[in-house]
């Protein structure tokens, strides 16, 4: 008597689940959605905006309170803090310990001086 070999006493449907993709770690692609970043493209400033944050960086020295918003890495990033240094012809300044491009800039604002 032949002796039915491994592959024939299973289903199509059991042999077809052997080759299935199998969740390795249990949540990882939850943990990995929510982690996902959005991508959010670059504002391209208007020519009067542009003149009106280089006048408000012209009126700015070292030492003063501000608040930036600048594009880094696809995203849009506030950091407030003491400016730290300016480089208005190398087209960057520092705030605190984080250097900016002044081109990456989308809003600028400072603490009024008393």
């Amino acid at each position: 008597m032949n002796k039915p070999k491994p592959w024939e006493r299973m289903s199509r449907k059991n042999r077809a689940k052997q080759f299935m993709p199998i969740a390795a770690l249990k949540g990882f692609s939850e943990a990995l959605q929510k982690k996902e970043k959005v991508v959010v493209p670059k504002a391209e400033l208007c020519d009067d905006y542009k003149e009106e944050l280089d006048y408000q960086l012209s009126q700015m020295h070292c030492g003063d309170m501000i608040s930036v918003v600048y594009f880094c890495q696809d995203n849009y990033v506030r950091i407030t803090g003491i400016l730290s240094g300016i480089k208005p012809e190398e087209r960057w300044i520092q705030v605190v310990r984080t250097k900016i491009n002044i081109d990456d800039i989308y809003s600028l604002t400072a603490e009024t001086r008393r």
